[in-house]
């Protein structure tokens, strides 16, 4: 399912901003990319992701920015104190002698880097992540509970479509009984009726199509009971329309009636049109 989130928190060692994208895919496909600093906590993450995640293509990027108005280095005030004290008293000794600042900067110790708890920022970047995947597994919750609506509503069609076929098949079953009789009467005069009626039943049982009908129910029973998961199902829908499928194949392959025929199409079409929303649920 397509989703996207983002969050972002402020540390003692800077901003932590983070988000994550998501589209469609059968499997879990996760792509990382982290600052440096937090490059060790990309298992974790990992494993984080995974456990509220089970379907998607996923690309998972966190950053670190400086605190407002400070760089990623700090000026030592009491080293630059002395040197500037030093400087001053050269000078009045030797008055050619010129302290260029840039020269002061690289002094030794003068610049540092600004010291961060590493244990620290990397809790505050799995409590960021926690946020960020209760945003994200919400925004897809609101988006499935859509995506179920529209799946019910053509289930619904399904079960009017099998509905619809029950009650032609007892008159598509007495019109082509009677074709075939005037069939068997225009061949021959002297035909035995008990192999008349042999053959009739025969033809008859090739036609019948009440077990695909009593499939077709099943699983309609089956694709409303796992809508109503809260668990992943993708994975058992997809193997539900296979089945689906296969029925209003043989429905079409069994149809002599250009009525049950259609129908046995409006099926492929409302279950291709399911498919096509299953391919977003995880």
């Amino acid at each position: 399912m397509t989703a996207y989130a983002t969050a972002e928190r402020a540390t003692d060692g800077g901003t932590l901003a983070c988000e994550l994208r998501a589209v469609n895919h059968r499997f879990l496909e996760l792509g990382l990319r982290l600052p440096e600093e937090l490059r060790v906590l990309e298992p974790a993450l990992r494993e984080r992701i995974a456990a509220r995640i089970a379907r998607g293509k996923l690309d998972f990027s966190l950053r670190l920015r400086s605190p407002e108005g400070e760089g990623g280095l700090q000026l030592n005030a009491s080293l630059v104190m002395q040197l500037s004290e030093l400087a001053l008293d050269m000078t009045a000794r030797f008055p050619a002698l010129r302290t260029e600042f840039i020269d002061l900067l690289q002094y030794p110790g003068v610049l540092q880097a600004r010291s961060t708890d590493a244990e620290v920022l990397q809790a505050e970047a799995l409590a960021l992540l926690d946020t960020l995947l209760d945003q994200f597994v919400g925004a897809r919750e609101r988006e499935g509970e859509k995506l179920a609506v529209a799946i019910n509503e053509r289930v619904d069609a399904l079960a009017a479509c099998a509905a619809e076929v029950r009650q032609l098949i007892p008159t598509i079953r007495t019109g082509q009984r009677q074709k075939l009789e005037a069939r068997l009467a225009d061949i021959a005069q002297n035909v035995d009726p008990g192999r008349v009626e042999q053959e009739l039943v025969l033809w008859l049982q090739k036609l019948d199509v009440d077990e695909e009908l009593d499939r077709l129910d099943s699983h309609i029973k089956e694709i409303r009971r796992v809508l109503k998961q809260t668990e992943p199902v993708g994975r058992r829908l997809d193997f539900l329309l296979q089945e689906f499928n296969r029925e209003a194949n043989t429905l079409g392959s069994k149809s002599v009636d250009v009525r049950t025929t259609n129908i046995a199409v409006e099926l492929k079409v409302l279950i291709d049109q399911i498919r096509e929303q299953v391919q977003n649920i995880e």
